[in-house]
């Protein structure tokens, strides 16, 4: 009977998680893909590789809302079973709290293991691969996916107009601006992204050079090749904390990351424990004690960023988490102390 009342609550855990998971990722995952979408705007991507793009960030997501995931979760599960008394029918089972400690503990090991997975390997490998997408995205310009230009710039001297139909490219502009301004007009054409150049393939237009003393040459052309430098293709940097995995960081040395990696782990252990000695083991599932755990946790979470975003010494962060992680704890000893006396 035991084991199925183990089952019995470590599902119903389960179920408040999966349903807070999926709100709080949801948001997130909207939030980004808004953010997103303005590459649309910026260099006219198509909407579907932007959509593409956002899900190489679910990983990554996870991996920061799986805190709120886990103080939401439980207290929402421990709110419910409290309402519906099933935490009274364990006392009157003469079961007490045993059964509550066993599904968290179980609970505890799963989402550790699926945390460390995704912290240490999984998430940062995804994430690589969605910066260099990216990357890509951002750099790359497929003519052929535009729809509209809206005069777009190519380069420093050179800016590009065209309208797009069923048949390819047409009323095509090019305003070049180096040694002596360069107008182009083409009825119809071809653009191409190869390497290193855009290139042009004009039919039926005009070329005007207006030159240095106010002089215009104009000559008109059946067939016109242009070639124009693209100034904009850079090298990839892979320099970022959030796609090196455990191993990266073993091997770089990096000290700081693997202390952001491994303190993130034992956050998530110090807020399960504070739930079940605050809100659990002492029966207090009060609107005030449970304002107290999510207000003290998110605290914990906002000191710990933090600390990340000021970009500490390795040693100084692990000093400052190990006192976050003390003073939890010692607080925690007092408030049991004051409400047992």
């Amino acid at each position: 009977m035991l084991s199925k009342i183990n089952l019995y609550i470590l599902l119903q855990i389960a179920k408040s998680c999966t349903l807070i998971f999926f709100i709080f990722i949801s948001i997130a995952w909207l939030l980004q893909l808004t953010r997103l979408l303005s590459l649309t705007n910026m260099i006219q991507i198509d909407i579907f590789s932007v959509f593409l793009l956002s899900i190489f960030l679910v990983p990554n997501l996870i991996t920061v809302i799986m805190p709120f995931i886990i103080i939401f979760g439980i207290l929402l599960c421990f709110i419910k079973l409290n309402k519906d008394k099933e935490i009274v029918a364990l006392f009157s089972l003469g079961l007490s709290m045993t059964p509550i400690k066993y599904s968290l503990i179980v609970f505890s090991i799963i989402i550790l293991f699926i945390h460390i997975i995704l912290n240490f390997y999984l998430s940062p490998k995804i994430y690589d691969a969605y910066k260099f997408k990216e990357f890509e995205l951002r750099n790359t310009i497929d003519f052929n996916k535009i729809i509209t230009s809206n005069f777009l710039k190519l380069n420093n001297n050179t800016t590009l107009d065209f309208q797009k139909d069923v048949n390819g490219f047409k009323d095509i502009f090019i305003s070049s601006i180096r040694d002596e301004e360069k107008i182009i007009y083409a009825k119809r054409g071809i653009i191409k992204n190869e390497k290193d150049k855009f290139v042009f393939q004009l039919n039926k237009g005009f070329r005007i050079n207006i030159i240095n003393n106010n002089e215009i040459e104009k000559i008109e052309f059946e067939n016109y090749t242009v070639k124009v430098d693209n100034n904009n293709s850079t090298e990839f940097n892979r320099h970022d904390k959030n796609s090196l995995t455990i191993f990266d960081d073993i091997r770089n040395g990096d000290k700081l990351n693997i202390s952001f990696k491994i303190f993130d782990i034992l956050l998530l252990i110090l807020i399960i424990f504070l739930f079940y000695y605050n809100n659990i083991s002492n029966y207090n599932l009060s609107l005030a004690n449970n304002l107290i755990f999510v207000t003290y946790s998110i605290t914990i979470l906002i000191i710990n960023q933090f600390l990340k975003n000021i970009n500490v010494d390795a040693e100084i962060y692990m000093f400052s988490s190990l006192s976050i992680i003390i003073i939890s704890l010692i607080l925690l000893i007092v408030k049991r102390k004051y409400e047992q006396n």
